[in-house]
């Protein structure tokens, strides 16, 4: 094993290491405000307005992300009307529609954990915030909402992991990513176990920063649910 050749290209791994963290981080913001109100929505009794975000999330949770991403890049440039519009600048740009894949298949599956958790919320606590005659978007910002994203911290750590490891297909559409940078290294020195364990190291460390980040959100969002000291 060569990992000299390694440590030589470590300016490579660092600048794909750079675009995997904005690309997820990117990606999950722009998710996440998607998310919620398709949460929002799909728990609707209303059944025209829960029936399209349903749909979106069994899409999205259905299929692969890969055909996702390959739907988005190789697909839309077929579309006459999306090529002369202002949508080409996006989608001519493989960073780009990375981000679109990844922002919408993580909005399909953090919208799904938000719906069950909004389901699952105590009637109790709903209860005795309209008995101090809470209006229902009060109920929602003060009560529903909060209680939420406290019960689903776990699952969307969970969710925030996947992200991470699925956006190693990004380097399938010549973005220079962690992936991307171990296929480059490689394709110029045949080192194939040195160059992709290397990736897999860096995959491990961040892996391990978002666990500890969300142990710690845990522990201080979770704390009324720990006995007290007597």
């Amino acid at each position: 094993m060569d990992f000299q050749v390694i440590i030589e290209n470590l300016p490579l791994y660092f600048k794909g290491l750079q675009t995997t963290v904005v690309l997820v981080f990117a990606s999950l913001a722009v998710g996440l405000c998607l998310a919620i109100p398709i949460a929002l929505l799909a728990t609707s009794k209303r059944k025209w307005l829960s029936a399209p975000p349903k749909a979106y999330i069994y899409f999205f949770r259905g299929t692969p992300l890969l055909v996702q991403m390959f739907m988005i890049y190789h697909g839309m440039g077929q579309f006459e009307v999306v090529r002369e519009s202002f949508l080409w600048a996006v989608f001519q740009e493989a960073w780009a529609c990375a981000l679109v894949a990844f922002a919408l298949n993580t909005a399909g599956y953090t919208g799904e954990i938000l719906r069950g958790t909004i389901e699952q919320t105590p009637y109790g606590e709903v209860e005795a915030a309209k008995s101090v005659g809470m209006s229902k978007p009060l109920i929602y910002r003060r009560i529903i909402l909060p209680s939420t994203f406290r019960r689903a911290l776990p699952a969307y750590g969970n969710e925030v992991i996947f992200m991470l490891h699925g956006s190693s297909l990004a380097g399938l559409i010549t973005i220079v990513d962690l992936f991307g940078a171990a296929k480059i290294v490689n394709a110029r020195n045949f080192v194939p176990f040195e160059s992709f364990i290397t990736a897999g190291l860096f995959y491990l460390i961040i892996t391990f920063l978002i666990v500890w980040g969300f142990k710690r959100a845990e522990h201080r969002w979770h704390a009324y649910l720990r006995p007290r000291e007597s």
